[in-house]
């Protein structure tokens, strides 16, 4: 996607980095970004965390997922945060939602509803986003998150940095 050429060359200009928490996603935004020159100056890590277990282990607050369910924005904007903490990242981003999909794990919450957030360190600063699937197949649903964060990504870097 070109806007993540964009955003690559933005973040090295301004001597950004970014790290990311997916779960939903599979890794499709940290896949995205280094498809494009210059990511290994800004990419300090990515982890992909499918289950409970592994979010609480990267930090996320059990508590919060307990209260809010695993698919909110509370553990987005939990998510956001303890990876750009974990990786001294100046940003952090969070995926968690279900693609059209039960989870028998997590029965709670929307099967088309996905729940980003993006979260600048400097400015202990969150953007929260609530967005529905498309009606398409789940790589399609990925491409459409993904252009999603990266237009939303891309207008945060201009206006706050």
């Amino acid at each position: 996607m070109k806007i993540f050429d964009n955003i690559v060359k933005l973040l090295n200009e301004k001597e950004l980095t970014i790290a990311t928490m997916e779960s939903c996603t599979g890794g499709a935004l940290a896949s995205e970004i280094t498809n494009h020159p210059g990511a290994s100056n800004i990419l300090k890590f990515s982890a992909v965390t499918y289950s409970n277990e592994y979010k609480i282990k990267m930090g996320v607050d059990k508590d919060i997922i307990d209260k809010y369910s695993v698919y909110s924005i509370e553990t987005a904007m939990e998510m956001a945060k303890n990876i750009s903490i974990f990786a001294n990242s100046d940003i952090g981003v969070g995926i968690t939602g279900k693609i059209n999909n039960p989870d028998p794990q997590n029965l709670y919450g929307n099967d088309d509803t996905i729940f980003i957030s993006i979260y600048e360190k400097d400015n202990d600063k969150y953007h929260k986003y609530e967005i529905k699937t498309i009606n398409e197949s789940r790589k399609k649903n990925k491409e459409y998150i993904i252009k999603f964060i990266g237009e939303n990504l891309y207008k945060n870097l201009n206006e706050n940095y």
